[in-house]
């Protein structure tokens, strides 16, 4: 019998998924014997949802994208009735190849594959197989040997080798121990976790298991924030089947061990990002980073030595087990092993997740995996690790994905966001962009945090608006400085990254908007003027859509806008048919 899968992760909702879910159970009541109706999380072509797989049951498949409730029908008659594929609707075909081509999937490996809610599927594909080798077979110290050897670093941003970070937990005094997955996953444009607990949840499960033997902790906790509803209900659902099955819970595969997982869910406050404020968050305290040492591998959950690792962290484990460090540290540079995920967004033609051996370049993930810029404008830069990040100039992103490469930039690996610009984005609007955002989510404990950065901020809200000086870009990169190394926690510490790193790359558009009043990518409203050229066949389209009547004119006539009244709202430019109103 055929297998139909749609693609039910957080952007596959979002696009309509759940309405092409519903309109196959109605074709299934037509057909029962037809097809077996199953969903999946995300695959990672987020740009090309509703995803729908068809599965002939002799172990080949093919994929719709767009799919919308109106296609359902069609999809049924002519593919799962009469075995005749849609051509055009298809993403398998050669147009989307590169996307998957030179990708490496390990902590992808089932996303999209698997259905996430039954965990028979997961064990299906070798799930839990690495904890029984594990538990069975090994020490603790073995463990903590062979993730040592892979090469495998922190994927939450600091990039903090594992196994060392591990060991430093196993060895701490003390019979009682806790693990840590951070998924309190903040950054502006990344949604790696996300998608990872929603299609793959018992990776996470198993990878947390497997870190509790090798430190010794008894019990672990998710913290997941609570705009992530779908991954919450994903990983609790998880959480009970494992515990059913026995992989959760006491004396796991016949052994002394036992382990228990709870979520605690996060409120959205991306300082609970930094570890020891996200330890605060879990015992019921306000969300504010404290001094280390002590580090939490010493003393961190309610004292007690404690490991944190992020989601993605854990999920490369039960591979690295069942395969070895070595197969692992195969992939990779010297200094950066494995594989990355990133979360694509911007103005890239195909946004989603993608999975990359480390040692790959930039544009090699933009051009050949992601299919380059939309309208193919000019790349310009990309912002890499988010607001404790930078923005890397078109002109270096022949760089290698590898950890201390990034750094050189100014930027940093960070946890997985990347987002894409072109030549219609403004550097100085994109650095007040992650400012406010920062700036916003400071926790005030800190006086060069809660008021450094509001100071920052306003120094670029005046060179946006026209009204700045040359000393400003002094006093931005003064104060830029005595942030970073002034804050308690990584958030004021990189807070100004965004900041020193356009100003190092594109001082020029600075200068423009400071000496010239003029935005060259013509996003600040402030500097912008309009004006109406000879293409103007007095339509009146832009005069009736004009709130303040800035616009005058006959019919069929050319109109003229009038500068003293003109609000810079940009409704005459984007009503205009004719390409009459100019932007300068």
């Amino acid at each position: 019998m055929k297998t139909v899968k749609i693609g039910l992760g957080t952007c596959g909702i979002s696009a309509g998924g759940e309405k092409v879910y519903q309109a196959f159970q109605e074709e299934l009541k037509q057909h029962p014997e037809a097809f077996v109706l199953t969903e999946t999380g995300c695959v990672g072509m987020c740009y090309r949802e509703v995803l729908v797989e068809v599965s002939n049951g002799d172990g080949s498949e093919h994929v719709y994208g767009d799919v919308t409730p109106e296609r359902v029908g069609q999809i049924v008659k002519e593919d799962v009735l009469n075995g005749s594929t849609i051509d055009d609707w298809l993403v398998t075909d050669k147009s989307e190849k590169g996307f998957f081509e030179n990708q490496k999937r390990i902590v992808l490996r089932n996303c999209g594959i698997i259905d996430p809610g039954d965990i028979e599927q997961y064990i299906a594909r070798n799930g839990y197989q690495a904890l029984k080798h594990v538990l069975t077979l090994m020490t603790p110290g073995e463990v903590i040997d062979e993730i040592t050897k892979s090469g495998l670093r922190g994927r939450g941003g600091g990039g903090f080798p594992t196994g060392l970070k591990w060991k430093f937990t196993h060895d701490a005094p003390g019979e009682k121990k806790y693990v840590i997955c951070n998924a309190d996953e903040g950054d502006p444009g990344a949604f790696m976790d996300r998608s990872v607990l929603e299609g793959d949840p018992n990776t996470v499960l198993e990878g947390m298991i497997i870190a509790g033997y090798a430190i010794g902790a008894d019990e672990g906790y998710i913290y997941c924030r609570a705009e992530y509803p779908k991954a919450i209900a994903r990983l609790r659902q998880a959480i009970a089947q494992a515990k059913k099955r026995g992989f959760l819970g006491y004396n796991l595969f016949g052994t002394s061990f036992s382990f228990n997982v709870k979520i605690k869910e996060g409120a959205g406050a991306f300082v609970c990002g930094e570890e020891t404020a996200l330890i605060h968050s879990i015992e019921g305290k306000r969300g504010m980073p404290r001094f280390r040492p002590p580090f939490p591998a010493q003393s961190g959950l309610w004292g007690k030595p404690t490991n944190i690792n992020n989601v993605e962290t854990f999920a490369n484990i039960p591979w690295i087990m069942l395969n070895g460090g070595d197969a692992y540290a195969a992939f990779g540079t010297e200094n950066s092993k494995g594989t990355k995920v990133f979360a694509m967004a911007g103005k890239v033609k195909r946004s989603g997740l993608v999975e990359v051996p480390m040692g790959i370049t930039i544009n090699e993930i933009i051009f050949d995996i992601c299919g380059g810029i939309v309208g193919d404008r000019k790349f310009k830069a990309v912002q890499m690790g988010g607001p404790s990040g930078g923005c890397i100039p078109a002109d270096m992103c022949d760089i290698q994905i590898d950890y201390q490469q990034i750094n050189k930039t100014g930027a940093i690996m960070g946890s997985g966001g990347l987002v894409v610009m072109d030549e219609t984005t403004c550097m100085v609007d994109v650095a007040k962009f992650f400012l406010t955002f920062t700036q916003s989510e400071s926790c005030g404990k800190c006086t060069f945090c809660r008021i450094g950065t509001k100071r920052m901020l306003e120094i670029l809200e005046r060179i946006t608006d026209g009204q700045g000086s040359m000393e400003d870009l002094d006093n931005l990169e003064e104060l830029s400085h005595q942030i970073g190394e002034s804050s308690l926690c990584g958030l004021g510490q990189t807070a100004p990254n965004p900041v020193l790193t356009t100003l190092k790359h594109f001082r020029h558009e600075y200068e423009a908007h400071i000496i010239e009043k003029k935005c060259p990518a013509h996003v600040c409203s402030p500097l912008l003027t309009y004006t109406i050229d000879e293409n103007c066949n007095g339509c009146t389209a832009c005069a009736r859509a004009c709130p303040t009547d800035a616009i005058t004119g006959e019919k069929k006539q050319l109109h003229v806008i009038n500068q003293d009244a003109c609000i810079k709202c940009g409704k005459c430019f984007t009503v205009c048919r004719f390409d009459a109103v100019i932007k300068d």
